[in-house]
């Protein structure tokens, strides 16, 4: 049985000519427009899956305690981590200069020895909770490049209620004595 196509007359307006096309034309047409844009979904999830996969692994940074770390063993050597826990009781030891630092960080159950390189923070001490970015190194050492202490945002006021504010304030670098404020009139310049 011979194939049949159905031709479709567009009538033009004033100054184009008259043209005409069949159903299976425009049935090309939309395939061609459906293949490009399937085309087009495919590359932008392949081009994303490369660029969510393949640069994840550098950027990634585990966050781990001191059990956790001792139990993955070689595993976590050379692997960029934050380890979390407690600075051990009698631990800090600091090497010369402002810059060089070494104490031990513990969660309870394990403990893990931490050197470090940078400037501490000044609420850095015995028993606070720290959060250290670095590697573990073969020797079972951990090298810290970034070193930060958990704090609550409480203000604690001077234990001694008996303090003069104003005495404390000036004591302030910075601060002079000034004179005291004059109360404001209204109209008179200021």
């Amino acid at each position: 049985m011979p194939r049949r196509h159905w031709t479709i007359l567009i009538v033009p307006s004033d100054n184009e000519r008259p043209r005409s096309y069949t159903v299976a034309d425009r049935t090309r047409k939309a395939l061609l427009w459906v293949a490009g844009l399937s085309g087009t979904v495919v590359v932008a999830a392949a081009a994303f899956l490369f660029i969510a996969i393949g640069g994840i692994g550098e950027n990634l940074v585990y966050y781990w305690g001191p059990k956790e770390l001792r139990a993955a063993g070689s595993k976590a050597t050379g692997a960029i981590i934050r380890l979390g826990g407690q600075v051990a009781v009698g631990s800090v030891k600091r090497g010369d200069g402002v810059s060089n630092l070494e104490f031990d960080v513990t969660d309870g159950t394990a403990i893990v020895h931490v050197v470090s390189r940078g400037v501490p923070p000044q609420l850095f001490r015995d028993r606070i909770g720290v959060v250290v970015e670095g590697t573990m190194t073969r020797d079972g050492n951990f090298e810290s490049r970034r070193l930060m202490v958990s704090h609550d945002n409480k203000y604690r006021a001077p234990g001694d209620k008996n303090v003069d504010i104003r005495e404390l304030m000036r004591s302030t670098e910075g601060l002079d004595d000034a004179p005291p404020p004059r109360a404001a009139v209204a109209g008179s310049p200021p």
